[in-house]
């Protein structure tokens, strides 16, 4: 007899497969419109490079002259899209103008460049050379340098730094020689949040001054008592080093070599360290208790992104905030500058509209002062004018201190106040006017933010990720019903939390979270919410590997814009957005929903998609036994709405439900548009349907497929 094939639309994953009959319980790049499952749209990258470090958020505008913006903040550089050009726009933390500049080693790559006075740049900083003078006694030249950034390699002293310029000297080397100017970019922060230790955890009030570094020749086992690296003059004859996370203290220095090891020291753990690793001085490293992991992590490089009419408002988390003005004429070859009268550290900022105010959270208590930052407490400007700060009797200028949480985490502009989130709480901050400016409101307990991205607000509701489970406002707080709560929150990585972001594709009425899960340092899953499929009683839900680290809707650009990012490449030499020794990895910028494919770096890969079903038996199609009779699979009747190219089909067979799961004996099968059926050969008492493309050019959309099966006895 023939049979439909039902099943209710989204994943259920809080059931086992025979659980799940019925219902869809797994997938990957699919989505539900209608109820009905499809592949999602593809994706085509924006630009011909890459960006450099990981991208953190997106924000598109358009300014008074009609020109569409993508502001697009990176863990290294600060970017501006428009027409098809990634125009650097990153402000200038300092300009160092230098003579007898530099000192190179034949064979080697590596260039120290020497200051005259303390530079106060870090290792990994960006800083970008130009007015190239001359080197002598080296085959490095003017294209070596000049229009070049660099990723700096090390800091030896507080007054030199080295790069890697890609290639070795052949020369004899230069020493002290040519001159250059310095643009030091201010710094953002790491690309990937590592884990640290503290008080209770593990080393509690360490400190760390001077960190001259340098690197190991070759690999350094747990257990040595001595070890060579390319530089020791500037270490002291005795001391500390650190290495990842080892402390290793040495009684002895010479030509390179430190001896007398003592491995582990402070309550560290000694480890194995590869030829290459950097090692930093360590000596003014004080520390009480012992050291121990934990889930501190340092901050990531994190920006908020935002504009005031023609300019964008950009605030790197914990540091400072900049303006860039995209109206006049060449604007895209200037710069970012910092905010005049504004605060100077601050975890993030938003633009109120329309009241137009520029406010800061987690920021100074004084204005100016950053050793006055407190992380519950918000400042605003007053009104039009992002100048003020101070309140007085003829401005709006104000301030507010939360009161339930330990930090204010995230915050966005809802349809008539902002939405505030502390990592315990939400509160809801309305624009009322003079003389009180804004009213704040708690409105929810113990649903604080997971990550400064992790929220948005659409239609007059706000969707977020908290630690425990995923909420939503819309007038009252309500706890999301979530069916594969379980799959996201026991396989997450909490320790890079700021990694996770929200987005919002409201082409096809999504909210979707990607975050890290367990095995990775960086987002490589996501989890998707329908709001316009969803119904009380079946909530909408996918899960899948797409892996982005900002998202933005379409209502700038039309379509929704979104980056990747990318360990494994350290971008493309020469282009525009090229960092000379990047260790940081590379984003990648895309337009979603455009073609069926992945179009990266001019390549075009398929965009492979399957779901999979429950298990259904006899009993659920409508005969006595739930289960007690094996069935037969004849021939399977495939149904599609819409169909490009091939897909496959295949039948997943079980006897009980703890069996290994396996395939028809001729699966799986080839559909085509022309397809009509297929004849199988499957005998289980369950089984599972999957359906999945593998190839390129590939569209389908489930519609209802039947199966022609009969009873084949108990046994």
């Amino acid at each position: 007899m023939l049979q439909k094939v039902k099943f209710a639309p989204g994943f259920n994953k809080q059931v086992t497969a025979t659980g799940g009959e019925g219902q869809w319980v797994n997938g990957d790049n699919v989505r539900f419109r209608y109820g009905t499952p499809e592949k999602i749209g593809g994706w085509a990258q924006l630009g011909s490079v890459e960006m450099t470090g990981r991208n953190t958020a997106i924000h598109h505008f358009v300014n008074t002259s009609g020109i569409k913006y993508a502001a697009l903040g990176g863990s290294s550089i600060l970017y501006v899209y428009s027409g098809g050009i990634f125009y650097d726009v990153h402000p200038i933390k300092s300009t160092t103008s230098l003579t007898s500049a530099f000192t190179t080693t034949n064979g080697s790559s590596t260039v120290t460049i020497t200051f005259a006075s303390a530079h106060n740049i870090g290792k990994d900083d960006i800083i970008l050379c130009d007015n190239f003078s001359s080197i002598t006694n080296s085959n490095f030249s003017s294209t070596t340098f000049d229009d070049v950034k660099f990723m700096v390699k090390s800091i030896p002293t507080d007054t030199t730094l080295t790069i890697d310029v890609g290639s070795n000297e052949s020369g004899s080397g230069a020493t002290t020689s040519g001159g250059i100017r310095v643009r030091h970019y201010y710094p953002v922060g790491p690309a990937v949040e590592v884990a640290t230790t503290g008080w209770g955890l593990g080393s509690w009030g360490g400190v760390q001054q001077g960190q001259f570094t340098s690197t190991l020749s070759s690999e350094l086992s747990a257990s040595a008592t001595s070890l060579t690296m390319a530089s020791s003059s500037s270490f002291a004859s005795s001391g500390t080093v650190q290495i990842g996370t080892e402390l290793i203290t040495y009684t002895g220095n010479s030509g390179g070599t430190l001896s007398g090891l003592t491995r582990g020291a402070t309550g560290t753990t000694a480890a194995i360290h590869s030829s290459g690793a950097t090692v930093t001085d360590a000596s003014s490293y004080f520390a009480w208790n012992s050291a121990a992991s934990g889930d501190i992590v340092t901050a990531p490089g994190l920006w908020s992104l935002d504009n005031f009419g023609n300019k964008l408002i950009a605030t790197i988390n914990g540091g400072e905030s900049f303006e860039w003005d995209s109206n006049p004429t060449g604007a895209n070859n200037t710069r970012a500058t910092i905010i005049s009268g504004a605060p100077t550290a601050s975890a993030f900022s938003l633009v109120s509209t329309p009241d137009r105010h520029l406010v800061f959270f987690g920021t100074e208590t004084t204005v100016g002062t950053s050793s006055t930052q407190d992380p519950m407490f918000i400042r605003f400007s007053s009104q039009e004018d992002i100048s003020t700060y101070t309140p007085s009797a003829t401005n709006t200028a104000g301030t507010q201190r939360l009161a339930d949480g330990s930090k204010i985490v995230g915050a966005i502009r809802g349809r008539d106040a902002i939405y505030v989130w502390t990592d315990t709480a939400l509160f809801i901050m309305r624009f009322v006017g003079p003389p009180f400016t804004f009213s704040f409101q708690q409105v929810g307990t113990n649903c604080g933010l997971i990550g400064q991205n992790a929220a948005v607000e659409v239609d007059g509701t706000a969707y977020w990720m908290s630690e425990n489970g995923f909420f939503r406002y819309t007038g009252k707080l309500e706890s999301l019903p979530c069916l594969v709560e379980d799959h996201v929150f026991d396989d997450i990585n909490t320790i890079p939390k700021q990694h996770i972001n929200a987005g919002l594709n409201n082409l096809f009425g999504e909210v979707m979270w990607f975050y890290p899960n367990s095995g990775s340092g960086t987002v490589n899953r996501m989890v998707a919410y329908n709001y316009l499929d969803s119904s009380p009683e079946r909530p909408v839900w996918t899960v899948g590997t797409l892996a982005r680290t900002s998202w933005q809707d379409s209502a700038v650009f039309g379509k929704p814009h979104a980056t990747e990012y990318d360990t494994s490449s350290n971008g493309t030499s020469g282009s525009s957005t090229f960092v000379q020794g990047n260790t940081d990895g590379v984003s990648y910028y895309y337009e979603h929903e455009t073609g069926l494919d992945q179009i990266r770096e001019g390549a075009t890969t398929a965009i492979t998609a399957s779901i999979e079903s429950g298990s259904f038996d006899i009993g659920q199609q409508g005969l006595a036994g739930d289960g007690e009779f094996m069935m037969k699979i004849r021939r399977v009747l495939p149904d599609f709405l819409a169909q490009t190219g091939d897909s496959r089909i295949t039948l997943n067979l079980r006897d009980f439900p703890n069996d290994t799961q396996a395939s028809s004996t001729l699966g799986p099968f080839t559909i085509s548009s022309a397809t009509q059926k297929v004849d199988t050969r499957a005998r289980a008492r369950e089984i599972s349907l999957k359906v999945e493309n593998t190839s390129t050019s590939q569209f389908w959309k489930l519609g209802t497929f039947r199966i022609d099966y009969q009873p084949d006895g108990r046994r």
